[in-house]
């Protein structure tokens, strides 16, 4: 089962949209899509290292998060000039509206690794990286 192969190499295991399975099957954390506005998962009871990531692109999306008690945040998307794009200066501006620890996502290759020195960020994120 994945769950025991994540303990076993000390990985987290996370569920992505559904809280409520995540503490049922005793995993490591959630993972709050940007679009998930729900907070029922809020009168559950939940374990003291259980980890609520959830995803932003703006300063809505951001207090929502907030409000759904995420510890960790996705803030996308940093180089990929998607219709979601940030850049670097926006980037910035909206980390500085949050206490929470932020993860850059979106566009991030090796030429410009670099730059995320300049948005001080708490970790990155990305899939073409790893590819």
């Amino acid at each position: 089962m994945i769950r025991n192969f994540c303990k076993k190499k000390q990985y987290k295991f996370l569920l992505s949209n559904n809280i409520n399975l995540a503490i049922k099957l005793n995993l490591d954390g959630a993972y709050i899509p940007s679009f998930n506005n729900d907070r029922k998962h809020l009168s559950f009871s939940i374990k003291k290292n259980f980890l609520i990531i959830g995803s932003a692109h703006n300063i809505n999306e951001i207090k929502i998060k907030e409000s759904q008690n995420v510890k960790i945040l996705i803030l996308s998307s940093l180089f990929k000039k998607n219709k979601n794009y940030l850049g670097i200066n926006r980037f910035k501006l909206l980390s500085k509206l949050t206490n929470k620890k932020i993860i850059a996502l979106g566009g991030i290759t090796s030429a410009n690794l670099i730059k995320l020195k300049l948005v001080n960020c708490f970790g990155f994120a990305g899939i073409s990286y790893f590819k």
